[in-house]
């Protein structure tokens, strides 16, 4: 079953980026997604499932204001 992940929501994964962060920004879902570093603002592309193996947990969600 896979993982819940929305836009904006903050991911903390298993390594470091050698920048040396762990948690990354959401900026597109799907099949593939889209993430940025919040350490250096490097982005990156990752299928679903190398995300959902890579990720160690979810710190936050920020909840859209406007509907």
């Amino acid at each position: 079953m896979p993982i819940e992940l929305n836009l904006n929501d903050i991911v903390e994964l298993k390594k470091p980026h050698p920048c040396g962060d762990k948690r990354w920004k959401i900026l597109r879902t799907g099949a593939d997604f889209r993430i940025q570093c919040l350490g250096c603002g490097h982005k990156v592309m990752l299928s679903r499932v190398d995300l959902e193996k890579r990720i160690k947990k979810i710190l936050k969600g920020e909840e859209n204001e406007s509907k």
